[in-house]
């Protein structure tokens, strides 16, 4: 029931995401773009034209991107500026706080510009499971109540950001608010703000 009524929203969320993004970026048609966390589809699923690589912890077969590389975010097989842009969608947020700094040192050092987003620790309903204000309960809590989510297998602590930890983590960026109903639903450090489109 849960996933019925929220998936017709996702999909609108992530076309004005996608929009977003073109709009704060411009990527052309030769821009090499890395997305991180890429999972089964992932930025090359709404752009197929576009030079993507995936990049994931898990083999993703059948991606539809150019390349897939298996990898860790916080220690990326690539060098330095080998992208144009870096793009990460709701990845942050599952890693350790301890093991952030490191996945956004990687996130520069690998291309020249970024797209990081990330549900808004403050909006009242946590994204993942769909329950609100779950994100505030102690871990005991949301162990039992896991089960009642939308999400399948084992519990996983997932650890919400809100703006000023993604500042923290991007002190370069831009943060853009992705909205609904008024309130802050997500965030997205893109940058460096410099090197953003102008429009």
């Amino acid at each position: 029931m849960l996933t019925r009524v929220a998936e017709p929203l996702a999909q609108r969320a992530r076309r004005q995401r996608f929009l977003a993004y073109h709009g704060a970026l411009a990527p052309t048609a030769t821009d090499r773009i890395l997305d991180i966390g890429c999972g089964h589809g992932g930025l090359a699923a709404l752009e197929p034209a576009a030079d993507v690589t995936g990049v994931d912890t898990a083999e993703q077969p059948g991606y539809p991107g150019r390349r897939f590389v298996q990898g860790d975010a916080r220690d990326l097989p690539f060098d330095a500026n080998e992208f144009e842009i870096a793009y990460s969608n709701s990845l942050v947020e599952h890693l350790k706080p301890g093991d952030r700094q490191a996945f956004a040192a990687e996130v520069r050092r690998v291309a020249r510009r970024y797209w990081v987003q990330t549900p808004n620790r403050y909006f009242p309903v946590e994204p993942h499971v769909l329950l609100p204000g779950y994100q505030f309960l102690p871990r005991a809590a949301q162990k039992r109540l896991w089960r009642f989510g939308v999400l399948e297998g084992p519990y996983e602590k997932i650890h919400l950001l809100d703006e000023s930890e993604l500042r923290k983590l991007f002190p370069d960026a831009t943060i853009l608010r992705e909205r609904f109903g008024g309130l802050t639903k997500s965030l997205i450090a893109v940058g460096p703000a410099g090197a953003l489109a102008r429009g």
